[in-house]
């Protein structure tokens, strides 16, 4: 009997809506994204990945906002009703952000929830303040709109803001400083989705001038891990989508069609690296923002990035920062509260 291969959950992409925000910087990201997946279920360009998209629109009470246009959006859900999203689209605002984002404290809640939960989350222009007002960019990279840059280094002294780059990139945190650079970013996103010849078809659709890459016009955390094996760069990128999963190098290896010593020896030339260091360095490296910047039990983090065992995590976790979990938390919380009361 003829067994039918079971289809990957669909990817769950939720769109905030805010008053006062620029609505392209929902429409156009929404619509490349529909037409990447448009052109995956065609299978013009020999893409064996069908994935779904599930996109939709959430406003903090679920009521319609207006744009700075003046164009009325009906949001889908509310946040408390949205689902569990895999990646976030924080909008742009016109002008100052401020008087937004005073009133916008459950939304700031919500977007710390989804990044404890593993959600990549990324805004754009003045809607960065709205990661950096969460506290999700203490000691972090990040950009916004370059009329801001100034008022943006004032409320938050402690973000690492780089002026000189059009987009940043922080474990899960991305930063886009215009609806042009986010469209960038969603070619990036589109890649890491559906592979690059489908990225491509997007971005010749939708930008027919020459622009700089995405890989040339941002700050990322990985910039010294750049190689040229394209195949390996796709393995990475998979393991930085699906850490908090079990994974198994074996299937990693033959979902890229690679045995499992051609992927350890061809990952180990590229990054210096065996795929399990490169997989358990990721979830480390969450695991000590989570321990930072939420209240989550060692046990819940344990599971958050992957791990079953919290003996395990922890053995592992001191293997590699010579502290504990919950020693490393008492001593980042002790230097948080010391720089909050000078």
């Amino acid at each position: 009997m003829a067994t039918t291969q079971e289809q990957p959950s669909p990817v769950q992409i939720v769109f905030l809506l805010s008053d006062n925000m620029l609505a392209t910087s929902t429409t156009l990201p929404m619509e490349m994204l529909l037409t990447a997946q448009s052109a995956s279920q065609r299978g013009q360009h020999r893409q064996t990945s069908t994935l779904g998209l599930e996109l939709s629109t959430a406003s903090l009470s679920g009521q319609s906002v207006v744009s700075r246009s003046g164009l009325r959006l009906t949001p889908d859900f509310s946040l408390a009703e949205a689902p569990s999203p895999d990646l976030v689209y924080v909008p742009g605002l016109w002008r100052n952000p401020r008087p937004v984002i005073r009133r916008s404290g459950a939304i700031l809640s919500w977007l710390r929830e989804q990044y404890q939960n593993g959600a990549l989350i990324n805004a754009v222009g003045t809607g960065c303040c709205f990661l950096a007002e969460a506290g999700l960019l203490e000691g972090k990279p990040a950009t916004t709109h370059w009329h801001y840059f100034d008022q943006f280094q004032r409320d938050y002294p402690e973000v690492l803001l780089k002026r000189q780059y059009f987009i940043t990139q922080a474990g899960n945190l991305y930063c886009a400083a215009s609806v042009n650079s986010l469209a960038d970013l969603t070619v990036h996103f589109i890649q890491r989705l559906y592979g690059k010849a489908i990225a491509s078809h997007v971005e010749r659709h939708f930008s027919h001038e020459i622009r700089r890459s995405y890989e040339n016009s941002g700050y990322f955390e990985q910039a010294k891990s750049r190689h040229p094996d394209e195949d390996i760069v796709q393995v990475q990128l998979w393991l930085q989508d699906n850490y908090p999963r079990e994974v198994s190098l074996a299937q990693v290896a033959s979902r890229f069609g690679m045995s499992t010593r051609t992927l350890n020896r061809r990952f180990k030339a590229a990054t210096g690296q065996t795929p399990l260091e490169y997989l358990q360095e990721i979830r480390i490296n969450n695991a000590r923002d989570l321990l930072k910047t939420s209240n989550l039990t060692i046990g819940e983090i344990t599971d958050k990035v992957g791990y079953q065992d919290t003996g395990y995590f922890t053995a592992l976790f001191k293997k590699q920062l010579a502290i504990t979990p919950s020693e490393y938390r008492a001593t980042v919380r002790a230097k948080l509260f010391s720089a909050d009361t000078q």
